[in-house]
């Protein structure tokens, strides 16, 4: 009896293994048909050869990509407006959250449903407004006209994470510190601040794949080339290179890769976030 079940058991880990192994091979084969794309001519990509090995490695589509089509360019600009997107909302929420969750004031829950009603406000709706305002302050076509708003509507959602992370962590610890002689600032950057990383890691995820992915407002507020971010770029390259989709899809590899890699090594931080919140709480 007892090894009709263990026999069972067996069976059905193989199953499983079987059926998860399936569904990995459909959600990276996508990637994957990109990837062999990205290394063909045109005759193979509409010819006999749609789905299957490339027959020549056409590395070259890769260096038409990043010089003549400009990714590198629009790779850079991507980076460094993802980058500051990233700091300028980690480090406003952190502070605004600190006020909100963990100080004693009037009008703490109004700030706190002030910031959660960006969550509310459609992207579409703030495009006209946005591109006026900018107009007259002569900042369209910069840098600053993308981070401004992907950093205003990182916010909010910045804030529902930091502030029921933050309103987990015992007073206690802090108390000890304001005994001891630590002040506001001193208990903010020395025992919030290393407390709430794993939650500072789920909003730097959310923020770079909503600033790194976005295209509405990079389009309507970049004309010029030199500040055209990866998604803007990536589009022009069909323009561009309308009647060869080997350095196309060169560029969409490109664009892809940073994604994934970050999303690698920190997606594990949103589990952790989860988990120390529980175990703070405790």
């Amino acid at each position: 009896m007892k090894s009709i079940n263990i026999r069972k058991r067996d069976i059905s880990k193989f199953a499983i293994t079987i059926l998860l192994s399936l569904y990995a091979i459909v959600q990276l084969y996508p990637f994957i048909w990109l990837l062999f794309s990205s290394l063909k001519t045109n005759s193979e990509l509409f010819g006999g050869n749609v789905v299957g090995f490339p027959e020549t490695f056409l590395w070259e589509n890769y260096k038409d990509a990043f010089f003549g089509g400009k990714v590198g360019l629009y790779l850079f600009n991507s980076t460094l407006v993802t980058t500051l997107t990233i700091v300028i909302t980690i480090l406003v929420s952190c502070m605004a959250a600190y006020a909100i969750a963990r100080l004693r004031w009037k009008f703490s829950k109004v700030a706190m449903t002030f910031f959660l009603l960006g969550m509310m406000i459609p992207i579409h709706a703030t495009l006209l407004p946005l591109f006026i305002a900018f107009k007259n302050a002569k900042i369209l076509n910069s840098y600053l006209c993308l981070i401004l708003p992907y950093v205003g509507f990182g916010i909010p959602i910045a804030m529902y994470i930091l502030v029921g992370f933050m309103q987990k962590i015992p007073k206690e610890m802090e108390e000890s510190a304001f005994i001891d002689g630590a002040g506001v600032v001193t208990s903010f950057y020395r025992i919030i601040m290393p407390m709430v990383k794993p939650a500072m890691a789920t909003v730097a995820i959310f923020t770079f794949l909503s600033a790194w992915n976005e295209l509405m407002f990079a389009i309507t507020f970049i004309s010029k080339s030199s500040f055209r971010t990866l998604t803007v770029g990536l589009q022009s390259m069909v323009g561009q290179y309308g009647s060869k989709w080997g350095p196309i899809n060169a560029g969409l590899v490109i664009g892809t890769v940073p994604t994934i890699i970050i999303y690698s090594f920190m997606s594990s931080e949103i589990q952790h976030s989860l988990a120390a919140a529980g175990a703070v709480k405790g």
